[in-house]
């Protein structure tokens, strides 16, 4: 069934990427979607570049963070802002083009076909993905099975999806969500468990060999451990005592 025609901001989380994100940017206006780029406190250098994104297009929007503070929290700003200006979805797009551009109409179609769900890049890897990535990748994955009881969230790290805000907007003011790396995964999750149906979309990842990563190989994995464990521990809660979960699931 056919519904209205949701109202998309392509939400941009950027830290010092200045030498790609003008492709992201170009591909997400061919798709005459609005752009907002979250600057997470980047560069002299790269904000000048984000300023001239802004001034040549009335509708690549820029958001300036004074300092830095992770992914999540950029995108949290991100969904504010949306939803403060009218916009139904967020689609969320990394700054380092390593997504397929042109599967984000894919996930644009999805979306007006099923307004309420949550629409997310399945992603398929080349030889060109670090193995390191991969096997974290897959214990992300472990965990996300163990915290859901499904296998209905075969990825929880690709950051190429699209948010219903409607339900997106009730998780960020009544749960705890991370601010960095462990943002994608932990939001997934909450997600699932108020029952907002997932649409997923297969889609070619690619790591550029000059491509800047921001993983923090120690201070990540910590962060993650922890979202882990804190999903565990309340997945457990809610298994024990169900009824009070009934209002926000």
């Amino acid at each position: 069934m056919k519904h209205d025609t949701p109202r998309i901001l392509a939400v941009i989380p950027h830290y010092n990427h200045e030498t790609t994100l003008g492709s992201v940017v170009q591909a997400m206006r061919a798709l005459d979607l609005d752009c907002l780029i979250v600057d997470d406190g980047s560069t002299a250098a790269a904000r000048t570049v984000l300023h001239q994104l802004a001034a040549d297009d009335l509708r690549t929007l820029l958001y300036l963070r004074d300092q830095n503070g992770g992914k999540g929290a950029a995108m949290k700003d991100g969904f504010r802002y949306a939803a403060a200006h009218g916009y139904s979805h967020v689609l969320q797009i990394d700054a380092d083009a390593q997504h397929c551009f042109t599967d984000a109409q894919k996930m644009i179609q999805a979306a007006c076909e099923q307004t309420n769900a949550m629409i997310c890049g399945n992603p398929i890897y080349g030889a060109d993905a670090p193995k390191s990535r991969l096997y974290g990748r897959k214990l992300t994955n472990f965990w996300i099975r163990i915290n859901t009881g499904s296998r209905n969230i075969p990825d929880g790290m690709c950051g190429f999806r699209l948010y219903p805000l409607v339900a997106t907007i009730p998780v960020l003011d009544e749960e705890t969500i991370g601010e960095r790396m462990d943002f994608d995964t932990e939001i997934l999750v909450h997600l699932f468990w108020r029952k907002v149906p997932f649409i997923w979309i297969d889609t070619p990842v690619r790591y550029r060999q000059d491509g800047i990563s921001h993983f923090r190989a120690f201070g990540d994995n910590v962060l993650i451990s922890r979202m882990h464990a804190r999903l565990f521990l309340q997945m457990v809660w809610r298994r024990l005592f169900p009824r009070t979960r009934q209002g926000r699931a």
